[in-house]
């Protein structure tokens, strides 16, 4: 799944952007080598968890509209380069393909189509895969598997797993985190933020492809982003947009989604996460 990202990422792609960014191009993720899985053999994989890397990280990402300036995989893209760097910072994990299907809403309900090309994977189908993604890794070896989501439906099954799985295999030596704060904190802080420097209110940024949205993509993928689209909330009242993306910069982009990684690697060393 996350190979599909990675393909329309490009290699160019990510020159560009760590030439254009505040850190050193040796410190962004590279999606075409460890300690992404997909990019690695499955001799490489036995070798890191045999030397330490026992920590795997599931990032759940979602294929949502996102208004006419922001391309559909939003929340793959960001929590891709996410998991990236909270691996980093942990220094003993990889990570599995990103889940791209996620809770978008019941198809069933009308004017679900009016935006065309959202994907929904309702429940239970949704904590089914998590589920098997979960025990998969555990049969290989690792000892903490961590579940982060970039979206607000993705949390509660997220939670839900890892309750299930923990009570499950209590005295197995496994445990499975679901780092909700990722996401819950991570919003609070970078809105916080936002209206303290700038003076902008909850609305100005807003919820959903707004100023802190726009910018994690125009920091992680800026070709995602169509620029002669910008408008706030979109331009009209069904475009799909809360906030003014106009606002966004690749520098908040940037804060924002350390807000997020710190806020998950807070709650992972604090072992507040779903029990």
């Amino acid at each position: 799944m996350a190979y599909s990202i990675i393909r329309m990422l490009g290699v160019a792609t990510f020159a560009t952007l760590a030439v254009a960014s505040p850190l050193a191009a040796q410190e962004r993720p590279d999606p075409y080598a460890a300690p992404y899985m997909e990019s690695m053999t499955w001799t490489e994989i036995r070798d890191a968890i045999a030397g330490g890397k026992k920590v795997a990280i599931i990032p759940t990402g979602g294929t949502e509209q996102n208004g006419p300036h922001m391309v559909m995989g939003k929340h793959n893209y960001i929590v891709t380069f996410a998991a990236g760097l909270l691996a980093q910072r942990l220094g003993n994990a990889l990570i599995a393909p990103t889940l791209q299907y996620v809770p978008e809403g019941d198809y069933n309900r009308p004017g679900f189509g009016d935006k065309p090309g959202v994907i929904s994977l309702l429940e239970p189908a949704y904590e089914q895969v998590l589920d098997a993604a979960v025990r998969s890794l555990k049969v290989h070896g690792f000892t903490d598997i961590i579940l982060i989501g970039d979206s607000g439906p993705n949390q509660r099954g997220m939670s839900n797993i890892a309750k299930a799985l923990n009570a499950e295999w209590t005295g197995s030596g496994v445990r499975v985190h679901a780092l909700t704060d990722y996401y819950e904190q991570g919003r609070i802080l970078i809105r916080d933020y936002l209206n303290k420097t700038y003076g902008w209110s909850e609305q100005v940024v807003g919820s959903h492809a707004g100023t802190s949205d726009t910018s994690q993509l125009l920091y992680v993928f800026a070709q995602g982003i169509r620029t002669d689209k910008l408008a706030p909330n979109g331009g009209s009242p069904d475009a799909g947009v809360q906030g003014d993306p106009t606002k966004a910069s690749a520098a908040i982009g940037k804060i924002a989604i350390d807000f997020k990684v710190n806020s998950a690697l807070s709650q992972f060393r604090n072992g507040t996460s779903a029990k």
